[in-house]
C-alpha cells in the first residue's frame, strides 16, 4: 500500500508508536507442548478472540474518519466485515473471491457494489497472529490506516485477547491450512509472484525490491511467519511513498488521509519522517506485511514459501486466483498435523456463520 493515516485511538489505549516496543517485554505468545512420539496427534482448533475492541482513525485513501470493531465469532465463520452506512448493513467475506479492486489498496466487496479498502494490514495482522473465525463491524468504506503499518492491529488483538474454539462447541472444526504442492507462479512487466512447495509446516515469506530513489534502492529479505516473528521483526514496518508521486495520488482522489503520522515519506536520498525508519530495511519489510495480508484471502492459513519480485497487491490477487485454478497445486490439510483432510472445501460458509 502507500501512504495511510492521521494519528488514531482505540479503546486499548493504543497512541503512539513508542507503545509498541514499550509492551513488548511483556507479551509472549504461548505453542503446545509437543506430542510424545507414540501419542495421537492432537488437532488444533480454530480460534477468536476472547473480546471486543475497537478503534478509530482516517482511512488511507478517502480521508474519512472511520470506527471498527473486532469481535469474536462462531467457529467456522471466516473472518467477515460488516459494513454500515447509507446502504444498510452488509457482510463481505474476507476472500480472494471477493476482491473488487487491487490497484493502489487490496479492497473486497459484496455484489451490490458495497465495499471495504485497505484490509491488507489488518489481514496481515489477524493472520498471522492465527485467528480464524472474526466479525469485523465497520461504518466506513476504508480501514482506519492507524500508523501506516499492521502493529495497532497486533497490539488490538493481544488486548482483546486470542482463544480456541472447543471441541464441544456447534459447527467447531479442526484449523486447517492449504498445503502448496506445485509451483505457481504470475508475472507481469517485471514484477512476479510465486508459492511453491516447502519441506516445512508454516508460509515464508521472501520479497525483493528495486526503487530509484536512493533512500529505498535494492532491498530484499525473508521472513519464516508466526506470530512473535511477525510482530517484532514485520508489523511495525509502516507503508511509504515517493513525493514525487503524492500530487498525482491526490489528483486521482487517492491518499486523502495519508501524513507523515501513517507513512514512510521519501524524497531522494532522504526520509522526511522526523525519527528515521523503524528498521534499517523497513521498505522491504512492508512489503513482506502487505503480501502476509493479501495471502491471508486465501481464507487459510498457507504452507508453503512465497517470492515476490516487485509483487503488488494486484499480482498477489492474481497469484490466488492462478493456485486455486489449479487444484493440482495444493492441498487442504489438519494446519497441526499437516495431514491431508478426506474433503477439500474451499472456505467456510462465513455468512451462514454469522447470520
Amino acid at each position: 500500500m502507500v501512504f495511510e493515516d492521521h494519528a488514531s485511538t482505540t479503546d486499548c489505549a493504543f497512541e503512539t508508536e513508542q507503545a509498541v516496543p514499550a509492551q513488548r517485554a511483556s507479551w509472549s505468545f504461548r505453542s503446545a507442548r509437543p506430542a510424545a512420539a507414540n501419542a495421537t496427534p492432537v488437532q488444533s482448533p480454530r480460534q477468536t478472540l476472547k473480546n471486543s475492541i475497537s478503534c478509530t482513525g482516517i482511512g488511507l485513501h478517502t480521508g474519512f474518519r472511520v470506527s471498527m470493531t473486532l469481535h469474536p465469532a462462531a467457529p467456522g465463520s471466516g473472518v467477515v466485515f460488516r459494513r454500515s452506512g447509507p446502504h444498510g448493513v452488509a457482510l463481505i467475506p474476507a476472500l480472494w473471491t471477493h476482491v473488487k479492486d487491487s490497484r493502489q489498496c487490496t479492497v473486497v466487496g459484496n455484489d451490490d457494489g458495497v465495499t471495504v479498502a485497505t484490509i491488507e494490514h489488518l489481514m496481515a495482522a489477524v493472520s498471522a497472529m492465527n485467528i480464524d473465525d472474526l466479525l469485523i463491524d465497520i461504518n466506513g468504506p476504508e480501514v482506519p490506516a492507524m500508523d501506516g503499518s499492521a502493529a495497532p492491529f497486533v497490539f488490538l488483538i493481544e488486548c482483546a485477547g486470542v482463544t480456541a474454539h472447543l471441541p464441544s462447541q456447534p459447527a467447531a472444526a479442526p484449523r486447517t491450512a492449504i498445503r502448496i504442492l506445485e509451483t505457481v507462479t504470475v508475472s507481469h512487466n517485471g514484477a512476479e509472484a510465486t508459492l511453491a512447495p516447502t519441506s516445512g509446516n508454516g508460509l515464508n515469506v521472501a520479497f525483493e525490491i528495486e526503487f530509484a530513489a536512493a533512500a529505498i534502492g535494492r532491498q530484499s529479505t525473508s521472513v519464516q511467519v508466526s506470530p512473535a516473528v511477525f510482530k517484532n521483526q514485520v508489523s511495525r514496518a509502516r507503508t511509504f511513498g515517493l513525493i514525487d508521486d503524492l500530487p498525482k495520488m491526490r489528483a486521482a482522489g487517492l491518499a486523502r488521509g495519508g501524513s507523515l503520522e501513517n507513512a514512510v515519506v521519501v524524497n531522494g536520498a532522504d526520509v522526511l519522517n522526523e525519527g528515521g525508519l523503524r528498521y534499517p530495511d523497513e521498505f522491504v519489510r512492508h512489503k513482506v506485511l502487505d503480501a502476509v495480508g493479501d495471502l491471508a484471502l486465501a481464507g487459510r492459513p498457507i504452507i508453503g514459501a512465497y517470492h515476490g519480485t516487485r509483487s503488488s497487491h494486484a499480482l498477489n490477487t492474481a497469484l490466488l486466483q492462478a493456485l486455486f485454478a489449479k487444484p493440482s497445486a495444493w492441498v487442504a490439510v489438519d494446519a497441526a498435523t499437516g495431514l491431508p483432510l478426506a474433503d477439500q472445501p474451499m472456505a467456510a460458509e462465513p455468512l451462514r456463520a454469522i447470520a
